[in-house]
């Protein structure tokens, strides 16, 4: 009879440690393949393809490699000899034209008088408002001719776009640059963001808004954050158009099928040492409701 509890004891322990071991073991489970949390995040930022839009030689460069540089900030400045004597050429012209206008505006006012006292013809009236007309086109190309010349000397210098961080930049005084030919990027610091790229059977429980935390690969604490948006779409890699516009399913079926990964952004609350490439765990969390 003093053995009887002992062996209820001992089938009590049993059984108390096996419902907790399925219990966790449970936990982790749903842990792994529900909670939203994954390992396959990446550090984004918008990058500009910093491009002339002139083409010439580079007269001076004013930054170097790895460089940040705020927007307005000029870069580097195309030789502008070339656009200021079209500059010129094109003011004279625009004076010549003036001048031309001036005098078939005052001799289409002249001839109206004189059709007036029938001292001329209604015909050569007309042939005088005619060439007014002709030469206020070409008074106003002019002005088109000029502005341009002026945009292209102020282009000339090569400005930043955004604030941000110049990278790959090898550009040196002597080199020729052509117009819409990149020649740097600028990765935009304030863009920077966080794209977690979660199964599509954890997106359940992801909400826009919900509180977000990041660990960097190699850094020794979380980043807080929030999910700015989900994507509302990926490609679909079993489909393909055909020549004829119709749709070209692969007509094979793998048994095992993996979950999809849907992009999810992931703001940063506060600014952070970030290089984009760098690979992040991104685990939500749902927003707590505030105590009334």
């Amino acid at each position: 009879m003093k053995t009887l509890p002992q062996s209820w004891v001992r089938m009590s322990v049993t059984l108390a440690t096996v419902i907790v071991a399925l219990i966790v073991g449970w936990l982790l489970w749903d842990y792994y393949l529900n909670a939203p949390w994954t390992r396959d995040g990446r550090v984004c930022a918008d990058v500009v393809r910093v491009a002339p839009d002139v083409s010439g030689l580079v007269s001076e460069v004013l930054v170097h490699d790895n460089q940040p540089v705020r927007q307005g900030e000029v870069l580097f400045r195309v030789d502008s000899a070339r656009f200021t004597l079209a500059l010129q050429q094109a003011e004279a012209t625009l004076a010549s034209m003036e001048a031309a206008l001036k005098l078939a505006r005052h001799e289409a006012a002249r001839y109206q008088n004189l059709q007036s006292d029938n001292a001329v013809s209604q015909s050569l009236s007309e042939q005088t408002l005619t060439a007014a007309a002709q030469r206020e086109a070409d008074y106003q190309l002019a002005v088109a001719n000029r502005d341009l010349a002026r945009l292209n000397l102020e282009r000339s210098e090569i400005k930043a776009a955004v604030n941000g961080t110049l990278s790959n930049f090898s550009l040196r005084p002597g080199d020729y640059v052509t117009a819409g030919q990149p020649v740097t990027a600028l990765v935009d610091s304030d863009s920077y963001y966080i794209a977690g790229y979660f199964e599509e059977t954890k997106l359940r429980r992801i909400q826009v808004g919900e509180v977000a935390r990041v660990r960097l690969m190699g850094a020794d604490r979380d980043l807080p954050g929030h999910v700015t948006s989900i994507a509302p779409g990926i490609e679909d890699r079993e489909r393909t158009d055909s020549s004829r516009l119709l749709a070209n399913v692969n007509p094979t079926f793998s048994w095992v099928r993996l979950a999809q990964r849907v992009p999810v952004r992931v703001l940063l609350d506060a600014p952070a040492q970030l290089v984009a490439g760098q690979t992040a765990t991104v685990v939500v969390n749902p927003v707590q409701p505030n105590p009334k």
